[in-house]
């Protein structure tokens, strides 16, 4: 009897061990907290937010040109140097001379800037205070800047994408993700290299790395650019991307740091613009945030219709 009884103690001693096991690991403990109505309204509120700038600022977009130096054809006929996907045949030209860009519209082109019908403009890049945005029908474009290259960016406002988009897939939503860590701050003058799509690599200044614990692992993830006080942001890939997630990594934003520590909220994390549409110019997530973990929580990414 007492050696029955010495079994039955040794099974549910197993039994409770793994149970304890089970409750310790991100997403899978019965005793997780419990995603209320206020968390479930702004995670939707923000979702729609996301959805709100992607239709705005990214799936319209319909062209990427980079400009060589001189003059730049440019309208719907393929004999131009660029050929935009709609508009008129013989738009105008572009010419490039060093960083500065003018356009010159041909007679019958009716284009504006702010509402004001113009014939030609030199066109503010969008890393000045006021980009210079030219209207032509439904098409609109602006110069851009990066490193080396200067480019034209063009957006139709009746593209097809913005109305076949189907929406963000995302992890069910799961507050063990939701990690306060601590913030250990930078001299002020460590940079990171982050690289782009493009093969571009930036130096990039580092406010700081966030340190938390998932499974009992110790994980660091290193600030891009961001302000302790206003709010930090980092690209970052983990092992999901081998079947769930974006290869290239995924953005999160947080709130300020607060007394040594920042909330990073992982069902936020979200893909880059570069996930919809293969005009966008995203950075990459630096080695520094290529994490040895999975965080299965967050936006999701559809390798079958996405873009990479």
């Amino acid at each position: 009897m007492n050696q029955g009884l010495s079994k039955v103690a040794t099974f549910a001693l197993v039994v409770f061990t793994a149970y304890l096991a089970l409750a310790a690991a991100p997403g899978t403990g019965p005793n997780s907290a419990q995603v209320d109505s206020a968390y479930q309204q702004s995670f939707d509120k923000w979702k729609t937010e996301l959805v709100d700038d992607l239709k705005q600022n990214w799936l319209p977009l319909a062209g990427l040109f980079w400009l060589k130096p001189g003059e730049n054809s440019f309208g719907s006929d393929p004999g131009n140097t660029i050929v935009f996907p709609k508009g008129p045949a013989h738009a105008g030209v572009f010419e490039l001379n060093g960083d500065d860009v003018t356009v010159k519209f041909s007679a019958d082109t009716h284009a504006a800037v702010d509402g004001k019908a113009i014939t030609n403009a030199a066109l503010q890049p969008d890393t000045s205070d006021k980009r210079t945005i030219v209207e032509m029908g439904s098409l609109r474009f602006h110069v851009i800047k990066r490193g080396q290259r200067v480019g034209i960016r063009l957006k139709d406002l009746d593209s097809d994408a913005v109305k076949k988009y189907p929406g963000p897939v995302f992890f069910p939503l799961n507050l063990d993700y939701r990690i306060t860590a601590t913030w250990i701050p930078s001299d002020g003058k460590k940079t990171v290299d982050v690289p782009n799509v493009l093969g571009d690599v930036t130096p990039t200044p580092v406010s700081g790395t966030a340190v938390f614990k998932i499974n009992g692992q110790e994980v660091r993830l290193t600030d891009l650019g961001g302000d302790p006080a206003k709010g930090l942001f980092f690209v970052f890939n983990d092992l999901t991307t081998k079947s769930d997630t974006y290869p290239g990594g995924r953005f999160l934003q947080t709130d300020p740091v607060v007394s040594g520590t920042v909330v990073l909220d992982f069902n936020r994390a979200y893909n880059p613009p570069c996930a919809v549409t293969p005009y966008a110019t995203c950075p990459l997530a630096p080695k520094e945030n290529r994490l040895a973990v999975a965080i299965p929580a967050g936006e999701k990414y559809d390798r079958a219709h996405g873009h990479h």
